[in-house]
């Protein structure tokens, strides 16, 4: 699911009473594409990084637990053979409690690093529309849009909110 900014629903809100006060001719309508701001914008760029570098200490872990479950599953099949029976379960029962171990600290890694991307992600949104509001009254827009099917270059705004979220100001 792609995370929207909320200044689109208050423009679209405030869309009719635009179009009644003024012909369409003289309306000044902007897009942001908010993939690219949330992909290529400094904030976006920090945060991935950010979480590559949180992600990595457990990253580490789970590659160490995949190689002891591939060790196991090898001298078990190599083994298993020469065993007594005791050994032999001791060992299957050994690989499945650690492969289950290895799967539930897989799974809840990636519930945490989905939930941090969305926090992330969510902050990024907030700075975004701030900063889209910010053109919207400088520029005296009458609407922007985001992720439309088309958009004309012309009317693309994205580039001045990526520098806006820089720190640079936008260019007009």
């Amino acid at each position: 699911m792609k995370p929207h900014f909320l200044l689109v629903p208050m423009l679209l809100a405030a869309a009719p009473a635009a179009l009644a006060q003024q012909p369409m001719a003289s309306m000044k309508i902007g897009y942001v594409n908010t993939e690219r701001v949330l992909r290529d914008s400094a904030p976006a760029v920090r945060a991935l990084k950010k979480l590559e570098g949180e992600a990595q200490k457990r990253e580490q872990e789970l590659a160490k637990m995949a190689e002891q479950l591939k060790r196991t599953q090898e001298d078990l099949e190599k083994n298993s053979m020469t065993m007594a029976e005791s050994q032999r379960r001791n060992k299957e029962r050994e690989f499945g409690d650690l492969n289950r171990e290895f799967q539930r600290k897989q799974r809840e890694f990636r519930e945490d690093l989905n939930q941090r991307r969305n926090e992330e992600l969510a902050q990024i949104v907030e700075m975004g529309n701030r900063v889209i509001r910010q053109i919207a009254e400088q520029e005296k827009f009458d609407i922007i849009f985001q992720d439309a099917v088309f958009a004309s270059p012309r009317i693309d705004i994205t580039d001045r909110v990526i520098k806006a979220l820089e720190g640079k100001p936008p260019a007009k």
